[in-house]
């Protein structure tokens, strides 16, 4: 089958696309956008963690068939041409990037969780981010970059 679906604002189509193919496949390898990343395929880690029409999903539980005529927005998507967005900065500038296979998923975790509530306390930030698993950070510079990101937008 074929699926028309708008990702990062423009219209996109992937070809001989199985229904129960999930969306993180489509994403990755029909349409060469590779931030969601590939881990547990379970839905469980967050890795692939996209906005299904402006709403958080983890890509690899989500069938291509379910995204005819909807739009995605990736990590890659956030970014404003060359000018990263505050919160892909801040991870940046907190140092919480790290072998960064979490990373994509954490940025639009906390995006997603700044769009909502622009000054998190960290009990906040926490239970925004807690389905997201990193094994390489510990958290507390992943937290750093939500509050600097958090203090960038309210600047």
């Amino acid at each position: 089958m074929r699926v028309n679906v708008t990702v990062n604002g423009e219209a996109r189509s992937a070809d001989d696309v199985w229904e129960g193919e999930s969306l993180l496949y489509v994403l990755r390898e029909r349409l060469g956008l590779p931030g969601a990343k590939n881990a547990c395929e379970q839905g469980e880690c967050g890795s692939c963690t996209v906005y299904l029409d402006d709403v958080p999903v983890c890509a690899c539980l989500v069938a291509a068939g379910q995204v005819q005529d909807r739009e995605v927005r990736t990590v890659e998507g956030l970014a404003d041409g060359e000018t990263l967005d505050p919160v892909q900065e801040a991870f940046v500038q907190a140092g919480a990037v790290q072998c960064g296979f979490c990373t994509p998923g954490l940025v639009v975790a906390a995006h997603d969780l700044l769009r909502r509530s622009p000054s998190p306390d960290d009990p906040e930030i926490r239970e925004a981010l807690a389905g997201n698993l990193c094994r390489c950070t510990g958290y507390e510079k992943i937290l750093d970059a939500v509050r600097l990101a958090a203090a960038k937008r309210g600047a």
